[in-house]
């Protein structure tokens, strides 16, 4: 009903409607759409429901919304998106589902998201980004999103910007990045706490070698852990931080060949002293049989 709004801006582009900021009026903490909202709004292009605190999107959501090309849902309330509520958004071309309350994404979601291009994920509550949920985005160019969807990452061909910016991330896996099967894919990694270890040192130095990926970001990736590099750039400190393991490992493999050379020289010399005795007891018995004969 009309009633729903408490604010409708529109715009109109050669007399079709085609762009709408809505922002809703609710009665409690929290709003929940009706089934149909959008049904006479099979024109619109843009649509922001931004800044309203919308805890879930109905199963039709997206029945009358064909022809929108940027769905704005940021700074809500959405703990869930069933696998039906997208799918009838064809021609989205940027969907932003960033500062909601999300805690996992299923492998249907984005299905028949075809034509999206920019997906903002990022500031949610993600613990689980199932294998397959971006499979199905061929042509996804610029993906904002939490730590969690690295493990989801698939054979992305298009992507040209990842942004992992201000998430949690302590640590990184190589592997996260073979599927991305891009000419060129820029990646940026500040604003993390990350664990410098030798280990990510390794991981950051064989990206940094990778021809098509680039870390634009890379001199402003700093240290949290551990304390002593605390704010120091990864940049700076990468070539120190695999020194002492570099070291151990040296002084473990002096310690082995000692041990191997020392094993070898008594093993020598037990077999010439056993030479030894066996010749003075061959000795002593051709000595024996002499004296015998006579």
């Amino acid at each position: 009903s009309v009633d729903m709004w408490k604010q409708f801006k529109c715009h109109f582009k050669n007399k079709t409607l085609n762009r709408c900021k809505i922002q809703l009026k609710w009665k409690h903490s929290s709003f929940l759409l009706p089934p149909q909202a959008f049904f006479s709004l099979s024109f619109l292009e843009k649509l922001d429901l931004s800044w309203n605190q919308l805890t879930s999107l109905p199963v039709d959501f997206s029945a009358s919304l064909s022809a929108v090309r940027e769905l704005r849902l940021e700074h809500n309330n959405l703990c869930y998106i069933s696998a039906n509520s997208l799918e009838y958004l064809d021609n989205v071309e940027k969907l932003d589902l960033s500062y909601n309350q999300l805690v996992s994404i299923g492998p249907g979601v984005f299905r028949g998201l075809s034509r999206l291009r920019q997906l903002y994920l990022h500031n949610n509550r993600l613990t689980v980004v199932q294998q397959g949920s971006l499979d199905m985005l061929p042509g996804l160019e610029v993906l904002n999103a939490a730590d969690m969807i690295t493990e989801a990452l698939g054979p992305l061909y298009s992507l040209a910007v990842l942004s992992l910016v201000g998430n949690n991330l302590h640590h990184l896996k190589f592997k996260t990045f073979i599927s991305l099967h891009t000419t060129a894919t820029h990646i940026q990694l500040s604003g993390n706490p990350w664990s410098c270890d030798c280990e990510l040192h390794r991981v950051f130095s064989k990206i940094l070698h990778v021809r098509h990926l680039h870390i634009d970001d890379y001199q402003n990736v700093t240290c949290q852990d551990p304390p002593q590099l605390t704010g120091a750039s990864l940049a700076w400190v990468d070539s120190q931080l695999c020194v002492a393991e570099t070291a151990t490992v040296l002084v473990i493999t002096i310690t082995v060949m000692v041990t191997v050379v020392a094993a070898l020289v008594m093993a020598e010399r037990n077999r010439k002293r056993n030479r030894g005795k066996n010749w003075d007891t061959e000795s002593q018995t051709v000595g024996t049989s002499l004296v015998t004969k006579n």
